[in-house]
């Protein structure tokens, strides 16, 4: 999800890499069989917990990307709009939907000034989006705005920590034998502690109810080879997704996942 006042964070590649997000050898691939397999199963858990009936109820993805959550939601049944500032992503997106036969509103827009009416959704989810944005809390303000009475704020997200800056920005990003991703992907400084969001959502009415975090299914020296092995050409990313394995647990010092009820 682009912003438009942060230049130290290049979210141009969700335009330049636009065609990955459906492409096991793509980078934005990844993010299907790493990130998918540790929040479907929560969000899942939650919506069931909360007995919210998906057939006919409407879901906002914000940031949708190429609809890698979009479609998870649509064949639970929810009626599900996407809404994204990267055309080339919501194009990809389009493109994939129709294959798979599923019906999906994309839009272009910005988390931060939603196009959409007050309580027009049931189900507001936010996913790798917030770390990317100076201006998240506007996002949660917005969100807060186009979610009814009753409805439920799906999220995760990257917590700051010294164990984030090693794996995300140093491993993943920045040191030659092992990065992975895109160079200016992640700012650690913009990454966000559970107790600023959870301030965040109870600031704009949002009554923050759980939040489970994030492990890796691997070791340090398992994490550095599987990355070397990617990097080489040697593994896809939707190889290199499934070898980490991430999965829920209760260490919220790499990623975490919650919701809130407004």
């Amino acid at each position: 999800m682009t912003d438009r006042t942060t230049p130290r964070i290049d979210n141009d590649i969700y335009n330049r890499l636009a065609d990955s997000w459906w492409d096991e050898n793509g980078f934005l691939h990844i993010l299907k069989t790493l990130a998918n397999p540790w929040r479907l199963p929560y969000f899942r858990r939650v919506i069931r917990h909360l007995e919210v009936e998906p057939r006919g109820r409407r879901a906002l993805d914000v940031g949708c990307g190429g609809g890698l959550l979009a479609e998870e939601f649509a064949t639970m049944g929810f009626v599900v709009t996407g809404v994204d500032p990267s055309e080339p992503s919501l194009d990809a997106a389009r493109a994939h939907a129709a294959k798979k036969g599923l019906i999906i509103d994309y839009r272009p827009g910005y988390g931060d000034h939603l196009p959409f009416a007050n309580e027009s959704f049931d189900v507001v989810y936010c996913c790798d989006v917030l770390e990317h944005i100076r201006s998240w809390d506007a996002v949660i303000d917005d969100i807060a705005r186009v979610l009814r009475g009753g409805g439920v704020f799906l999220y995760d997200t990257i917590n700051r920590t010294t164990f984030s800056k090693l794996v995300v920005v140093k491993l993943m990003q920045e040191w030659r034998l092992t990065s992975i991703a895109p160079a200016n992907l992640h700012s650690w400084d913009m990454f966000i502690k559970p107790r600023e969001l959870k301030a965040s959502l109870e600031r704009h009415g949002l009554r923050s109810q759980d939040i489970r975090g994030m492990s890796l299914n691997v070791n340090p020296v398992q994490l550095v080879a599987s990355a070397r092995l990617y990097k080489t050409g040697r593994i896809s990313g939707a190889e290199l997704g499934r070898r980490l394995g991430a999965k829920e647990g209760s260490n919220l010092a790499l990623s975490y996942m919650g919701y809130a009820l407004k």
